[in-house]
């Protein structure tokens, strides 16, 4: 570390992030969209437009789209919430976003 700092190269970066959300994107791939208001869209960026997120570090919570998660449900993209890893979600296209986000801790009255 102590190299590092005599580069000038950081160490660490901060982010605004309460939580984080991983999205399998082979999953929402495979479905061609189903969320959003039309259900035209895939799961990440419908989660972004319904919490009206920014983008990158900026905002109040992070959604990525990670590479292939191993789990392949049929209809259905896998979800990792960071705030409690050990249970992953499937999420159907069509669900509640507003449900959805209560599930993940993205809600305004979480931590």
């Amino acid at each position: 570390m102590e190299a590092a700092g005599r580069c000038g190269l950081k160490d660490h970066v901060r982010a605004n992030w309460r939580n984080i959300v991983l999205v399998c994107r082979k999953c929402s791939k495979k479905l061609d969209g189903g969320f959003g208001p039309h259900g035209d869209e895939r799961l990440a960026k419908a989660l972004r437009k319904h919490l009206a997120l920014k983008k990158g570090r900026k905002a109040k919570a992070g959604i990525v789209e990670v590479n292939c998660l191993g789990v392949c449900p049929k209809g259905a993209v896998t979800v990792v919430d960071g705030a409690d890893s050990r249970e992953w979600l499937l999420v159907k296209p069509g669900s509640d976003l507003g449900e959805l986000t209560s599930m993940l801790h993205l809600g305004e009255g979480d931590p």
